[in-house]
């Protein structure tokens, strides 16, 4: 079982930054994929970025390679989502997601792949 809880949201105009955080407790943290996905007002919930619970394999939506990066550390049980060159269009509430596994360098894209959800965290950017 793994509880997740993200932070970090707010509002900031376009070009700014933004770190997520998103907390987990639970014991399979260590060897649980994790991603991030977000869902704007009217759209489907989609994928963002993804992490292999090694850290050392992740994955990126197009709309946001290079320009956010997932990251982790299992010491604390977080997994991070650095925002930059933000946009309006990444408004969206952002999610954080995990997925048990035992396949260490495997990262999962899909919003069915994942077992457990956070709450979400909003992010608003204004032109």
């Amino acid at each position: 079982q793994v509880q997740l809880v993200e932070s970090g949201g707010g509002s900031v105009q376009a070009g700014g930054s933004l770190r997520l955080s998103c907390a987990a407790s639970g014991r399979t943290f260590g060897t649980a994929a994790m991603g991030w996905f977000r869902q704007a007002p009217e759209k489907e919930r989609e994928f963002v970025a993804g992490v292999s619970w090694s850290g050392g394999s992740t994955s990126y939506a197009d709309s946001v390679k290079g320009r956010f990066t997932i990251s982790r550390d299992n010491a604390k049980n977080t997994v991070y989502l650095r925002m930059t060159s933000l946009k309006p269009e990444d408004t969206a509430i952002y999610y954080c997601a995990a997925k048990a596994t035992f396949l260490g360098s495997t990262y999962y894209t899909r919003t069915a792949d994942f077992d457990y959800w956070g709450q979400g965290t909003q992010v608003t950017v204004s032109s």
